[in-house]
């Protein structure tokens, strides 16, 4: 059932997308963002009080929480959150601030959160005969000790564990949750693998790059510079029947969990899915990040020292060759092997997810 606003048709934006740093574009796409959040959110709410009916527990994503409080509250069920990074005010997920700058920034933009969605919010209420809210809702989601599962491992963020002790297993760590499905180019590219050296995985998931088919020249010659064979995943870019060389492998997406193990190294946008999934392949990761949350990941990568990178619209031919020298070094790749010794493993997170969402039905 559709539900909310067509996150493909904002991530093809990428005229926006790599415009976000300029001012003028930035507070464009906070406007438009605002307005589509407004006009959204009285369909979302009416599409969730229909599919919670009858539900034990509503599980929702943070930007959206406020609707989904709201139906938890209208139904009376426990309400369960799950971030893919540190999204309550912490000391540690912006590397470049201090501490206590850290958790002003983190609770500013929670306000800012408030203010916008406080109208729909009421409107939703409203619609359903509730009373009008005493409080945010993250206010009310803290208050009530909700849970909120920390989907992502706690070995990138040391030290966040001891800092929210205080929520003991209301914010249990459970590691990246990927579906791990397969997709009909697998067995072709794995083949292709199989028919030489390991190659070296270059992906943007779903954000779109601008000219992709100058970036898959450029990858191409960096590549052919190091003596090393790339596969390419274009996902939703589109190519114009672009032909590629002989060391290089084009195809639209691949099951990492598949391929990932049969490659040397990945290149990615900093992706939190593809960062973990790097992670636990093993191998060292160069990120060439498009997105304002993208960065939080390049800064756990340097830290744990597996890999390094940049934003993608400031990599050349020349720095790919550089960067991909580097992260190719023996001292990389042996610790991406150790790191990926101490994440966690894909069935086993998704298992402790389900049997925390299992029991918070069964206690409420």
């Amino acid at each position: 059932m559709p539900y909310g606003p067509d996150t493909d048709e904002l991530l093809n934006d990428e005229d926006n997308l790599q415009e976000f740093w300029k001012p003028q574009t930035s507070i464009k796409l906070v406007r438009e963002g605002i307005s589509d959040l407004r006009q959204a959110w009285s369909d979302m709410a009416g599409t969730l009080k229909t599919l919670a009916d009858g539900a034990d527990l509503v599980l929702t994503g943070m930007i959206h929480q406020g609707i989904a409080l709201n139906a938890a509250e209208y139904y009376g069920i426990p309400l369960a959150t799950m971030p893919f990074l540190p999204s309550r005010v912490n000391s540690r997920v912006i590397p470049i601030l201090s501490p206590r700058l850290n958790r002003s920034v983190i609770s500013a933009l929670w306000w800012v959160h408030w203010r916008v969605t406080k109208n729909p919010e009421e409107a939703q209420r409203r619609e359903l005969g509730m009373a009008k809210a005493s409080s945010s809702s993250t206010s009310r989601i803290l208050k009530g000790r909700s849970l909120e599962i920390q989907a992502y491992d706690e070995l990138c963020f040391p030290g966040l564990a001891a800092e929210w002790a205080e929520w003991g297993d209301r914010r249990p760590f459970v590691g990246a949750l990927t579906l791990e499905m397969p997709t009909e180019s697998d067995n072709e590219v794995l083949s292709w693998i199989a028919s030489g050296t390991p190659p070296i995985y270059f992906g943007f998931g779903s954000m779109p790059v601008e000219s992709p088919a100058a970036i898959i020249a450029m990858i191409s010659a960096a590549c052919a510079e190091l003596g090393e064979r790339a596969l390419i995943c274009t996902g939703s870019n589109d190519l114009g029947g672009l032909q590629a060389p002989e060391n290089v492998k084009l195809v639209s997406g691949v099951s990492h969990a598949a391929v990932f193990q049969a490659c040397r190294a990945v290149v990615h946008h900093g992706g939190a899915g593809t960062t973990a999934a790097g992670m636990r392949a093993g191998l060292p990761t160069l990120i060439l990040w498009i997105w304002i949350e993208q960065p939080i990941w390049l800064a756990q990568i340097k830290r744990l020292k597996i890999g390094s990178g940049r934003r993608l619209v400031s990599t050349t031919k020349e720095t790919l060759v550089s960067d991909l020298r580097c992260i190719l070094g023996p001292d990389y790749v042996a610790r991406a092997r150790t790191i990926a010794n101490e994440m966690s493993k894909p069935g086993e997170s998704a298992t402790r997810a389900a049997d925390l969402l299992e029991n918070e039905v069964s206690v409420s």
